[in-house]
């Protein structure tokens, strides 16, 4: 399975997650990461595989890409004893006191100081907070899935080379494939800690087509049945299959469907709630579709921010209150950015599925290699 798409950590997120975990934990995330620096600049191909332009160039990019699996695992491993599996919370309120109270599934409570929503886009502590869903659909639905390098044939390997690129068709269908080799591109010489369950070059890539009945019915489907009726989609829309390729040949068990969502681009929509004991951060707070690539390293922003907050809190130079609202203020700007980044390819997606020719003899290339650099 991927487990989504890879995660691309940018300077500030590693900063950030050498914060969060011991040295030990954040030396072997970092040998089981790819480095951006030693990949060729991303490529922007047509639906027939030919190019049409290149981002920027990469070699002084501080960033790194990682198996969204493997840091899971690693920071499993970094949260020990004190992480709990397996209980779905159902209910949120507070005690007469005023502490934070959650009820499990399995009819258990707990109260504690500080309750924090980390529970991703359909977030049931954001919910409660806010009143209602803290993000809707994007009008995107999303499929991946992971493809070895080395099952292509060697041309395919030529063409899409050690980087990643993208393509955008007619009738908002665009396919994206991104490079991960944590062995070849390795950002450590420490192979004795790496943990990376991808262990060759490997193209871990993302298609995209407008939300509609017909697309959001393969959501119902899974491994080999999801594929086929995948690529019989790209073809249905005059695809050619040298950039279809690398669907064809990918693991079937890895691949999977998914929707976009997306909160609000606007700062002052975000945590739009008064701060106290309970808060939430991440995609609980600001759901980022995956086309800026940055969404979860912005979650490990938040989580820092936070620890910095509380600390404060702790040493009793302010309130716990206080030390929340400072928090929700700086996530709210850090989401609400990411959120205007992402959203900028998905408009671009969506505008395809009536002026693809206008799109990429117009301004495509230039907003394409625009967001590129702004990952970066």
């Amino acid at each position: 399975m991927t487990g989504g798409y890879h995660i691309t950590l940018d300077g500030p997120a590693q900063s950030a997650l050498r914060e969060l975990v011991e040295p030990e934990i954040f030396e072997r995330i970092l040998a089981s990461a790819s480095a951006l620096r030693l990949r060729e600049p991303d490529a922007f191909w047509d639906r027939k595989g030919r190019m049409l332009g290149h981002g920027g160039d990469r070699s002084d990019d501080p960033g790194v890409d990682i198996d969204r699996i493997t840091l899971r695992l690693l920071l499993a491993e970094a949260a020990g004893d004190s992480l709990r599996l397996g209980r779905t919370v159902t209910e949120v309120g507070r005690t007469a006191e005023g502490r934070p109270d959650v009820r499990f599934a399995d009819g258990s409570s707990a109260t504690g100081d500080l309750l924090v929503g980390a529970d991703g886009v359909h977030s049931l502590v954001a919910r409660h907070l806010a009143g209602g869903p803290t993000n809707r659909p994007a009008g995107i639905i999303g499929f991946s899935g992971r493809t070895s390098a080395l099952d292509l044939d060697p041309d395919e390997q030529r063409r899409l080379g050690p980087r990643s690129g993208m393509v955008i068709g007619p009738r908002g269908a665009a396919l994206y494939v991104g490079f991960l080799d944590p062995a070849g591109n390795a950002v450590l010489d420490a192979p004795g800690f790496r943990a990376s369950i991808t262990t060759g070059p490997t193209y871990i890539w993302g298609a995209m087509f407008p939300e509609s009945p017909r697309t959001g019915s393969l959501r119902e489907l899974a491994g080999p049945a999801l594929r086929d009726t995948l690529l019989a989609r790209f073809r249905q829309h005059g695809w050619s299959e040298r950039p279809l390729e690398v669907i064809t040949r990918a693991d079937a068990a890895s691949v999977a469907a998914f929707r976009f969502n997306a909160a609000s681009t606007r700062a002052r929509d975000l945590a739009p709630w008064p701060a106290g004991r309970t808060t939430a951060l991440g995609d609980a707070v600001h759901a980022t579709p995956p086309t800026a690539g940055m969404g979860a390293g912005v979650a490990i922003r938040d989580a820092a921010s936070l620890v910095t907050h509380l600390q404060e809190a702790r040493a009793d130079t302010m309130a716990l209150s206080v030390a929340v609202s400072r928090f929700e203020a700086e996530m709210r700007l850090r989401g609400g950015a990411m959120l205007t980044l992402a959203m900028k390819t998905v408009r671009m997606i969506l505008a395809t599925d009536t002026r693809f020719g206008a799109v990429l003899t117009g301004a495509a290339l230039p907003t394409l290699a625009a967001v590129q650099r702004l990952r970066r």
